[in-house]
């Protein structure tokens, strides 16, 4: 299970504030995971359609190489 942060996204400012998490259940990849879990974000944490397109995903672990 891996947890994803979504971002309230200020284009503007050009600045990302955290605003919740959101975890992948899935066991493998279907091809379109990420686009389900950021639709699943918007319906949570967007209270108007405007407000949908300033969230964003990001990975909230660190980078491995």
């Amino acid at each position: 299970m891996k947890n994803f942060t979504v971002y309230r996204v200020d284009y503007v400012r050009k600045s990302k504030v955290p605003i919740g998490q959101v975890a992948e259940r899935r066991a493998k990849e279907r091809g379109g995971n990420l686009f389900g879990l950021l639709r699943m974000a918007r319906n949570i944490f967007a209270s108007s359609p405007e407000e949908a397109f300033h969230i964003a995903l990001g990975s909230s672990g660190a980078r491995v190489p």
